[in-house]
């Protein structure tokens, strides 16, 4: 027993000083975005503020806001859009067997390890002839596009836990391709949806070279104004560090109410697949 104490409070340890290496940059950010300028320098990173000043969060709110905005209205239908066609490519790919599906699978899974870096030109050019470029569809649509992969795999390993029977049993009833999927596949895959929308929300709300390429001025999102507040004469650190703590609080208060769901979602797709 004393043996098993000892081990338990050794593990407990090395995860404190784990948590503690990995909180430290937090710490940093709000002590930083704390502070007035005057108090922010190297020599007094790691210390308190004298006085809790906010004015750094006002500014950074006033410049962020409209590109806040921007995020809000790239995020919400990007990840919608690429969840539904996700899913649907997910039950038709794990259901709906036919000649070739699984190498319409493979090649589809092929845009997971395409770069970035390597279609911008050609993206760019595409964007430009059909009149989205610098407009946030444009962003949706690549986002979309680029979400098909990584959806469409996690909602076939999901979809396969489901039993062949059940959608037999719909088709000799006479349910149609969309009257399964929306009765009987939708409602048993919310735990999918909620996953994917997660990790869909968190990529595109975090991506950056898309976003740095193919929008500017106005129709930037939030990441790439976070970037410009760096400014070009002097760096207003209290700002930035205040900017970067309102960047990201949209996907940490996902992750805290939505988080057990994200991993339940995971678990239950690793299974089948």
């Amino acid at each position: 027993m004393a043996t098993f104490n000892i081990g338990k409070l050794f593990k407990y340890l090395i995860l404190s000083v784990l948590a503690i290496i990995f909180l430290m940059p937090i710490y940093v950010i709000i002590v930083t975005s704390l502070k007035p300028l005057s108090e922010v320098s190297l020599e007094s990173m790691w210390a308190l503020p004298t006085a809790i000043d906010f004015s750094s969060y006002a500014e950074a709110f006033q410049q962020l806001a409209p590109n806040f905005m921007n995020s809000i209205y790239l995020v919400i239908p990007a990840t919608l859009i690429s969840a539904l066609l996700g899913a649907m490519n997910g039950y038709v790919l794990s259901k709906w067997r036919f000649r070739g599906a699984n190498t319409i699978f493979t090649f589809i899974l092929f845009g997971m390890f395409i770069p970035y870096q390597s279609i911008l030109i050609p993206l760019i050019q595409f964007l430009r002839t059909v009149d989205l470029y610098n407009t946030i569809p444009g962003l949706i649509l690549v986002h979309v596009v680029y979400g098909l992969p990584i959806t469409t795999l996690m909602f076939r390993n999901f979809y396969a836990n489901i039993p062949d029977t059940m959608i037999e049993a719909a088709k000799i009833d006479g349910a149609s391709f969309l009257g399964i999927f929306r009765h009987i596949i939708v409602p048993l895959s919310i735990t999918g949806f909620v996953v994917v929308a997660i990790w869909q929300f968190t990529n595109i709300w975090n991506e950056f070279l898309f976003a740095v390429t193919i929008t500017t001025s106005d129709q930037q999102p939030i990441m790439v104004a976070l970037q410009n507040l760096s400014g070009s004469q002097i760096v207003q650190w209290n700002v930035q560090m205040a900017g970067a703590l309102l960047a990201a609080l949209p996907t940490l208060l996902v992750y805290i109410f939505l988080g057990k769901y994200f991993v339940r979602g995971l678990l239950a797709g690793s299974v089948k697949g």
